[in-house]
């Protein structure tokens, strides 16, 4: 009997990002220098080591060790390799100079002013510090007050990298850039319009809202559709986000951005069909069916036990 297969699966959705991703980003060999095959946080670990398990012991328990970051990047480009060609090379089939870092940092990323959390502010604390600002004279030109601005990195579509290789003395230098364009490495420039998710995700973004939208606790609403469009909408937006460093599970991440599209459309549409329900029972009209039966169980509540207050 076949096996049944998965309409979306973690290993092309994988690949379908990390081809996104790249369509944003240079490299000074765009077909060797693209594929990492370790990701860090900082460039001084590539000279560093892991604790990693090696083996296990007569119980099952984990043996630790304390390995190189070379040696496992070794060994992770020769699985790679493995899988994509099917060889069997080791670990020392695979020269130092072969692999690819990729170190996540923003320091090619321009800065811009911190925006500022909004603050929830009284209507008398409004008034009061208006007409304290007339008193103190603070609208004049000569008492302007300025704040220092922190600035931070801008918002990019994706954790912004770059792509080092070593040579044989362990020396770092820069293969590639993320966010950005020109014609030469060097003196290319930051951009973040001239890439765009490649049609296979794109595809993976519909199937999986519509798949979705076809549960049993959502595919009863009127506003599915909606739903549906949001959901889509928001991974259009946030999908690239995803950080291949923290998780190897984008199917679990793409579907909680669909849960929680979807959450916040219902959530929407409950306060705006209680508005309207409110609007009817003022003005002595027949409220939704759902207010009606709401209307219908607090009164038999009241029925039951006249003496209980209301919750």
């Amino acid at each position: 009997m076949a096996r049944k297969k998965k309409y979306l699966n973690n290993s092309d959705m994988l690949k379908q990002i990390h081809l996104s991703k790249m369509s944003y980003c240079m490299f000074l060999d765009p077909i060797n220098d693209n594929q990492q095959d370790m990701i860090l946080d900082h460039l001084d670990e590539i000279q560093g080591t892991q604790n990693i398990q090696v083996s296990k012991d007569e119980e099952g328990e984990p043996i630790m060790e304390d390995v190189s970051v070379i040696t496992i990047a070794r060994q992770l480009r020769a699985k790679r390799l493995n899988k994509l060609n099917d060889t069997k090379l080791t670990m020392d089939d695979i020269d130092i100079t072969d692999v690819v870092f990729r170190i996540m940092t923003s320091e090619h990323i321009p800065l811009v002013p911190k925006k500022k959390a909004k603050k929830k502010t009284k209507k008398k604390q409004i008034i009061t510090e208006l007409f304290d600002e007339f008193d103190d004279n603070v609208l004049s030109v000569d008492n302007v007050i300025t704040d220092e601005v922190e600035m931070v990195p801008l918002r990019c579509k994706f954790p912004p990298f770059f792509h080092y290789r070593v040579n044989d003395n362990l020396e770092p230098s820069v293969v590639g850039k993320s966010h950005w364009k020109g014609e030469k490495l060097d003196e290319g420039e930051f951009g973040m319009e001239h890439g765009q998710v490649t049609n296979e995700l794109a595809i993976m973004y519909m199937k999986l809202c519509e798949r979705y939208a076809t549960r049993s606790n959502w595919r009863g609403y009127t506003y599915n559709d909606e739903m549906r469009g949001q959901a889509l909408l928001q991974l259009a937006q946030v999908g690239l986000q995803f950080n291949e460093h923290k998780s190897a599970n984008p199917f679990s991440y793409f579907t909680a951005i669909v849960t929680n599209s979807f959450t916040r459309v219902l959530n929407i549409e409950k306060k705006m069909q209680n508005i309207r329900d409110d609007i009817l029972e003022d003005n002595n009209l027949t409220p939704s069916w759902t207010r009606q039966f709401a209307n219908e169980q607090t009164h038999q509540k009241y029925l039951n036990n006249p003496n209980k207050p209301d919750d």
